[in-house]
C-alpha cells in the first residue's frame, strides 16, 4: 500500500516526542507500508537534509530499546521530507498540493498536531486548494475545544470540508492493548458477560494517574486543567468501552454508537451534585519517588493566584437498566503517588458468607500504565479440609490473583498506542477514533462542572506531591462504602 502522511507542526513537541518515534517503531517492526512517504510542515526554514538531522538529534533521546541506530536511521530517514509553510498562505496550500501530486498513492492522511484554534483555517484552506477528496483522511489531536462551543465550532468547519468518515479524532488512550483487548474480554468470551451488570458489579474505579508535574507546559495546563486534559476525552472514553452494550457488529459506527449511548446515559450535574459528587485540587510542595517536587503554584509560567485544577475525582452514574445504581469513579491527577492507569471492576460480595473472616476480594484489574495486561483476583483456600478437621471448612481464605501480562502473552505483536492509532489511520479503520457526536456529549456531559467551578473558586484543595491527592476523594468513595486501590 503506498501512501503519503503529512503533519502539520512537523517541528512541534508531540511530533518529535510521540509521532516520529512511533512511526519509526512501526516501520522497524516491519509494520509500515513500504511504498510510503513522511512529510513534516512547519514555518522554519528547513530542508529536507537539516529536518531530517534536527529529528535525528531528538530521537537520540528515546529510550535505549526505541533508539535507532545510525543504519535504521539512514534507512527510515529516506521516507522524510520537509515543506516550509505558512499556514494561513493560499499559495503555500497549492504547494502542498503540488508535491503530493507528483506520485499517485493509495492514499494521504494529514496530521493536525498543531494548536485546535488552528483547525478551521487548515481545513478550511485544504478544501479551497482541493485536497479533500476521497483518499484524503484527517486526524485530529486533542484536546479538540476549549468547552462544547467551541467544539461545536471546530467541527463545524470540519465538516464543511471532510466527511464524518475522513475525520478522526484520536485519543491515544483507545490504542492502548489492554483498551483494545476491552472488546475482546467482554465480547469475545462468555465468561464475563453474564457478570457485567448491577447484580455482580459493586462498583468500577478508573485511575490516570501521573508523578510528574506540568513541567515546562504550565502555559498550556493552566488553561486547561485536569478536567479538561483528561476527564472530558481519555476517562469518558474508558467508561464508555467498559460500559457499552454489545455492539451489533465489530463495525467501527456499531461501536461509536453504542458507546454514544453511554454518554447520554451519564447522569447529569447540576449545582449540589457537583459540591456533592465531584473533588478537585492542585498540588502543592512535597516529595516524589525520594525527590523534592515544588507545588504547581511554582512551577513555571503558572500564575500565582491560579486556581487551576490538577486532580480531579468524581462519581458518576449511568442510568440504565445494566448499571442502575452502580457507582463509577473517575480520577485522575499530576504529582501523585505513583504512575499508573487502570481500570477496577469490584464484583459483589458472596450473598451468604460460610468462610469465618472471609473479606470479599473479586475484582478485575485492567492495567493500562505502565504495564498493559488484566488481573483476576480471588480467593483461595490457603489451609486444607482435612487438616481443619472432620466435617469442617478451611478456615482461613488467602488473596490469589490470575496475571495477564500482554508483553509476556504476545511478545511479538505488541505495538505503542500511537503507531495503533497511526496504522489504523493509514489503513482506513475508525474502530479506535472518536466521533464528533461523542465527542461533543462528552463536553455537553462536563460543562455543568465547568460552569459551577467557573463560578466558585473555594472548593480548590490542596494535596501534598507524592500522595493519592486530597482527603476529599477518598471522602467520595467511602461515603458508598468502598475504597481507593491503596486504600482497601
Amino acid at each position: 500500500m503506498s501512501f503519503d502522511l503529512v503533519f502539520f507542526g512537523g517541528t512541534g513537541d508531540l511530533t518529535w516526542r510521540k509521532l516520529m518515534p512511533s512511526l519509526f517503531q512501526a516501520w522497524r517492526h516491519g509494520k509500515l507500508p513500504a511504498e510510503g512517504r513522511i512529510l513534516a510542515v512547519a514555518r522554519d526554514d528547513r530542508d529536507d537534509d537539516s529536518y531530517r538531522n534536527w529529528l535525528h538529534e531528538r530521537l537520540q533521546a528515546a529510550d535505549s530499546a526505541k533508539r535507532p541506530t545510525e543504519d535504521e536511521y539512514r534507512q527510515f530517514a529516506a521516507l522524510i521530507h520537509y515543506l516550509r509553510m505558512d499556514l494561513s498562505q493560499p499559495a503555500d496550500y497549492q504547494r502542498l498540493k503540488a508535491w503530493l501530486e507528483t506520485r499517485r498513492t493509495d492514499n494521504t492522511v494529514i496530521y493536525l498536531a498543531t494548536s485546535p484554534h488552528l483547525f478551521p483555517t487548515i481545513c478550511g484552506q485544504l478544501g479551497a486548494c482541493g485536497l479533500n477528496h476521497d483518499g484524503i483522511r484527517v486526524v485530529l489531536e486533542k484536546p479538540l475545544g476549549h468547552d462544547l462551543a467551541s467544539a461545536q465550532q471546530i467541527n463545524q468547519a470540519v465538516r464543511a470540508v471532510f466527511t464524518e468518515r475522513q475525520a478522526l479524532r484520536i485519543d491515544h488512550y483507545l490504542g492502548k492493548p489492554s483498551v483494545q483487548n476491552l472488546m475482546a474480554l467482554r465480547f469475545g468470551n462468555v465468561l464475563f458477560e453474564p457478570l457485567w451488570r448491577r447484580e455482580s458489579i459493586a462498583n468500577i474505579q478508573i485511575t490516570l494517574a501521573e508523578s510528574l508535574g506540568v513541567g515546562t507546559r504550565g502555559d498550556f495546563y493552566d488553561r486547561t486543567g485536569a478536567l479538561r486534559d483528561m476527564i472530558q476525552n481519555h476517562a469518558l472514553q474508558l467508561l464508555t468501552m467498559i460500559a457499552m452494550e454489545p455492539p451489533s457488529s465489530a463495525d467501527a459506527d456499531a461501536i461509536r454508537d453504542e458507546k454514544l449511548k453511554v454518554l447520554r446515559s451519564l447522569k447529569p450535574f447540576d449545582g449540589a451534585s457537583v459540591a456533592r459528587d465531584v473533588v478537585r485540587g492542585q498540588y502543592r510542595g512535597g516529595t516524589v519517588n525520594g525527590q523534592l517536587a515544588k507545588g504547581y503554584l511554582d512551577e513555571d509560567k503558572v500564575p500565582a493566584d491560579s486556581r487551576t485544577e490538577t486532580f480531579v475525582a468524581l462519581r458518576c452514574e449511568v442510568q440504565n437498566w445494566r448499571w442502575a445504581g452502580v457507582p463509577f469513579y473517575l480520577r485522575t491527577g499530576k504529582r501523585m503517588a505513583d504512575r499508573h492507569a487502570d481500570i477496577v471492576v469490584n464484583f459483589r460480595p458472596t450473598p451468604h458468607p460460610i468462610f469465618p473472616g472471609a473479606h470479599n476480594a473479586n475484582k478485575l484489574v485492567i492495567k493500562l500504565q505502565p504495564d498493559d495486561g488484566l488481573e483476576l483476583h480471588l480467593l483461595a483456600a490457603k489451609g486444607s479440609v482435612s487438616s481443619a478437621g472432620a466435617g469442617a471448612m478451611p478456615e482461613i481464605l488467602s488473596p490469589v490473583s490470575l496475571d495477564l501480562d500482554f508483553d509476556k502473552a504476545f511478545p511479538t505483536d505488541r505495538v505503542g498506542a500511537y503507531e495503533r492509532m497511526l496504522l489504523d489511520a493509514l489503513a482506513g479503520r475508525l474502530n479506535l477514533f472518536v466521533r464528533s457526536d461523542e465527542q461533543e456529549q462528552a463536553w455537553r456531559w462536563v460543562e455543568p462542572i465547568l460552569d459551577n467551578w467557573a463560578h466558585d473558586s473555594s472548593t480548590v484543595r490542596g494535596y501534598t506531591a507524592g500522595t493519592w491527592g486530597p482527603p476529599a476523594a477518598s471522602a467520595l468513595v467511602a461515603r458508598d462504602g468502598f475504597a481507593w486501590p491503596e486504600e482497601a
